[in-house]
C-alpha cells in the first residue's frame, strides 16, 4: 500500500495551509477551486443573514434596476472569496482571523457567474506577543468568468509557525 505523505500540525492533524514562514511578501497563489454561484446560494445566504434587501430577493424589483436582474449578496461574495482561499493558504495553519480591510466590490456578481480567486501576501511579520505565530496580511482578488474584478479585500491572520522548524 502506498500512502500519500501529508503535512501535519503539532497534534498530528493534517493541514493543507501554509505556515507563517512560507507566507512571504510577494507570494501569489492562484487558487485551484473555482465556484459558480447559484440562485440557491444567494437565496439561502441572504435569508440566513437576515438581509431582505430587494436587489437580492425580489426579481421584479431587480428587473427594473440598472442591473436588470438580482444581485448576489456582496457578503456572500466576500465569504466565498475567503473560503476559496482557505485550502491552500490557511487550512489548519491559522490561529485566528484578525480582520478584513479595504473590501471593495468593483463589479456586481450575478447568479451563474464563476468566481476564481488569487491571493497575494502583502505583509508578514513575527508576532511580538506570540513567539509561535506571525501576522500575515493577504490581498484576495476575485474575478468572474469574463475576468472582471468583482471583489478585492485585505485579510489579516495570525498564523502558526511551522512546528518542524521549531523542533
Amino acid at each position: 500500500m502506498t500512502r500519500l505523505t501529508q503535512r501535519r500540525d503539532r497534534t498530528g492533524r493534517v493541514v493543507t495551509g501554509l505556515w507563517f514562514e512560507e507566507l512571504t511578501a510577494g507570494l501569489v497563489v492562484d487558487h485551484a477551486i473555482r465556484r459558480t454561484v447559484t440562485e440557491t446560494d444567494n437565496l439561502l445566504f441572504t435569508t440566513m443573514s437576515m438581509n431582505p434587501a430587494a436587489p437580492h430577493l425580489d426579481a421584479e424589483y431587480a428587473a427594473g434596476s440598472e442591473f436588470g436582474r438580482p444581485l448576489v449578496n456582496s457578503m456572500f461574495t466576500a465569504a466565498l472569496v475567503v473560503g476559496i482561499s482557505v485550502p491552500e493558504l490557511t487550512l489548519g495553519t491559522i490561529v485566528a482571523q484578525l480582520g478584513l480591510d479595504d473590501v471593495t466590490f468593483p463589479a456586481p456578481v450575478f447568479v451563474g457567474d464563476t468566481i476564481r480567486v488569487e491571493s497575494e501576501v502583502v505583509e508578514a511579520r513575527a508576532s511580538r506577543s506570540r513567539p509561535d505565530a506571525g501576522i500575515v496580511v493577504l490581498e484576495h482578488r476575485a474575478h468572474n468568468q469574463r475576468d472582471a474584478l468583482v471583489c478585492r479585500m485585505r485579510r489579516t491572520g495570525l498564523m502558526h509557525r511551522d512546528p518542524e522548524a521549531a523542533a
